[in-house]
């Protein structure tokens, strides 16, 4: 295995945990593709799960959609794709899609809420049967989710379902899901291009619960981009038995917010439990494409696509600012990646005049970047010139100094959805005052030095160095000196010999010096430099001159 592929194993590895990703369920898709609102979606549709397929069908790593299904309800109910696994199964999923495609697009569907329902029965029997026949592999979950796309008003077909499968076995339905696609919609009105609703009469409510399955309502907006965003959401790790994390903070000093911890009877620490969301696909998932958001964690990484031949120097990165962004308007999550720094270039190549500009036009762009409170963003410059390229995006930051920061930014491709929770009201007051009388206690400091950190890394790398030194057999550590030794080591009779050899260049060095004779024409003293030494065969030309002790130092 070659260190590049190596260094993208590590990376899957990262990437995702061994434990992630166990526990997602399979999924089945019922596209409503009934006339005459099929002629508006189909070519929409069709590209964003075309879309969607080319990226879920090249991750590496776990599965995160391990099967699906695919309905369609059109004059019929037709099963375009029985379940399948997804992860390299690309010829099958876009065979699936280009049946949607042939769909007919004019005529008349009669009860629609029927061959609703038959759907969502035909797709729970079949994963039965699926799940009784074939390995799991590596997924474990026995629960479906049921997806439904349509353009018609989503209330009403929440209600046909629910009236429907209200005395159906559904003991495999985890969730059901009503896309409702917005053809109309106003500019004004766009803000949010997916947002879920739930059953709002207590009716609905109570039925919901009844059924013992949850169902939600989605709207979202009828374009290529959003509907991307709503198949996205299949990528999250589904995995929700217990929190990911435990946020920590000081011990409150309220009466509500303290507790005495059982066993030492002290105030236990205010604990938070959270859950942990991906932002991105990280690139080391797709291995097939290594352009694509090239790393920066070294400089051997960031090297041009067309690598030069061996034996000359490759060509400098290109990088071309395409756009500048307000520094308030962009989000921290959409960086990802070890950051590097961008200076005016040094390189002893250039002349003198050359390189005085460049620093007087790099000085000029970090300054003006600095007072308008701007960012550049830049992309990669592809060598290959065809149409299939992949590209990188990158922020260019300014700073206090003479240099920018470059840091790696999401692409669409990447992005996965993330629809957080906008809270217009202010938490209760002894909640408040709890988290304050916590935090307070905190040491604050008013700039931030990371050299004031320790990770204990050099105790944890001498101790990992001590280990792998004394697991290693007695032979293997003095195998090196025993080996020197061992040429060392004088032959059989040549032992007294040797020994004459050895304390006639003691006296050499240590005997005054012999006289010159006058016809002999002294050699030119060597100058011997401390910044430059000389070369060893200034020292050692032949033996006369190996034992003149006018060269002995």
């Amino acid at each position: 295995m070659s260190a590049r592929n190596r260094s993208c194993s590590s990376s899957i590895l990262q990437a995702c945990s061994s434990s992630s990703f166990t526990r997602q369920p399979s999924r089945v898709l019922i596209v409503d593709a009934s006339p005459p609102w099929w002629s508006e979606t189909c070519t929409i549709l069709c590209q964003a799960l075309e879309n969607f397929f080319f990226l879920a069908s090249s991750l590496a790593g776990p599965a995160r959609l391990p099967l699906l299904s695919v309905f369609a309800i059109s004059v019929q109910l037709e099963c375009l794709l029985p379940f399948v696994q997804v992860k390299g199964n690309l010829t099958r999923l876009l065979s699936c899609i280009e049946e949607l495609r042939s769909l007919p697009q004019e005529g008349c569907v009669r009860q629609r809420g029927a061959l609703l329902k038959q759907a969502v029965l035909d797709s729970l029997q079949q994963f039965k049967q699926y799940m009784c026949h074939t390995a799991h592999g590596d997924f474990n979950s026995n629960c479906v989710e049921v997806t439904v796309l349509t353009c018609q008003p989503g209330q009403a077909v929440l209600r046909q379902l629910e009236q429907g499968l209200k005395n159906s076995d559904l003991i495999t339905l985890r969730r059901l899901l009503v896309v409702h696609i917005t053809l109309q919609q106003s500019l004004s009105d766009r803000s949010p291009a997916c947002s879920l609703e739930t059953p709002s009469s207590e009716d609905d409510q109570e039925e919901s619960l009844m059924l013992g399955t949850e169902m939600d309502l989605q709207l979202v907006e009828g374009t290529v981009v959003a509907l991307e965003n709503s198949l996205k959401m299949w990528l999250h790790d589904q995995g929700g038995d217990r929190e990911h994390l435990h946020l920590l903070l000081p011990p409150s000093l309220t009466l509500q917010g303290s507790t005495q911890h059982p066993a030492n009877n002290r105030p236990s620490p205010v604990c938070l439990k959270c859950d942990m969301q991906e932002r991105l696909l990280s690139p080391a998932l797709l291995p097939s494409t290594p352009d694509l958001g090239v790393k920066t964690e070294s400089m051997q990484d960031f090297q041009p696509p067309n690598k030069s031949l061996a034996n000359q120097n490759p060509s400098p990165q290109c990088l071309r600012v395409v756009k500048v962004l307000h520094a308030g308007g962009v989000c921290q999550s959409v960086l990802y990646g070890l950051p590097l720094i961008i200076r005016p270039t040094s390189c002893w190549q250039l002349d003198w005049d050359e390189m005085e500009t460049n620093q007087q036009t790099f000085h000029a762009l970090c300054h003006i970047l600095k007072n308008r409170d701007w960012f550049l963003l830049v992309r990669s410059e592809s060598g290959s010139g065809s149409g299939s390229a992949v590209f990188s995006y990158y922020i260019l930051q300014s700073s206090g100094s003479l240099s920018l920061l470059l840091k790696p930014v999401l692409t669409r491709e990447l992005t996965l959805p993330c629809c957080l929770p906008v809270s217009l009201e202010d938490p209760p007051l002894p909640a408040l005052a709890s988290v304050e009388s916590s935090l307070d206690q905190l040491e604050k400091d008013p700039v931030f030095n990371p050299l004031c950190l320790d990770s204990n890394l050099y105790s944890h790398l001498r101790i990992k160095g001590l280990l792998t030194r004394s697991s290693q057999p007695f032979g293997a550590q003095g195998q090196g000196r025993g080996h020197r030794r061992g040429a060392s080591r004088p032959q059989e009779g040549s032992t007294q010999r040797q020994g004459r050899q050895t304390q006639s260049r003691v006296r050499a060095t240590v005997a005054p010096l012999p006289s010159i004779p006058l016809n002999k024409v002294p050699r030119r003293l060597v100058t011997l430099s401390h910044s430059r030494p000389c070369a060893p065969a200034l020292f050692f030309q032949d033996n006369y001159e190996e034992e003149d002790p006018l060269m002995i130092q």
